[in-house]
């Protein structure tokens, strides 16, 4: 592995970790909108939190990772996407709660962006 296989992957990883936080900021925000309109039931807001997660970590993955090590890639960009939001809502919200979910998020993170990851690199190939 030379100097520039670093690099880009490191590249690619922040791209795909910054995009998602981002993309789940804005969703997120228009859901909670959409939940404050329509009344609906606090239980669905965990819901919605969760479905919008994953589509960032898995979606952010397709879109910037390509190459090889795509799996290991796309992990590492869903772990520091969970972070990120971890954060950027911990700022937004006034408190950085860790708890069981936030080590299943990382989890569930990790194994979306991966995935992410592959499916990217194989549809860059074909």
């Amino acid at each position: 592995m030379d100097k520039e296989f670093w690099k880009t992957a490191a590249r690619q990883v922040c791209l795909a970790a910054l995009f998602g936080a981002v993309f789940s900021l804005l969703a997120l925000a228009l859901a909670a909108i959409l939940v404050k309109s329509f009344s609906l039931p606090q239980s669905s807001v965990t819901a919605i939190d969760w479905s919008v997660r994953c589509a960032a970590a898995l979606f952010s993955g397709v879109l910037f990772i390509r190459g090889e090590r795509s799996l290991c890639k796309g992990a590492a960009a869903g772990l520091l996407f969970a972070v990120l939001t971890l954060f950027l809502f911990a700022m937004i919200g006034g408190g950085l709660h860790i708890d069981g979910f936030f080590v299943l998020e990382l989890v569930v993170s990790a194994i979306l962006g991966g995935v992410g990851g592959l499916l990217g690199a194989k549809l860059r190939k074909t």
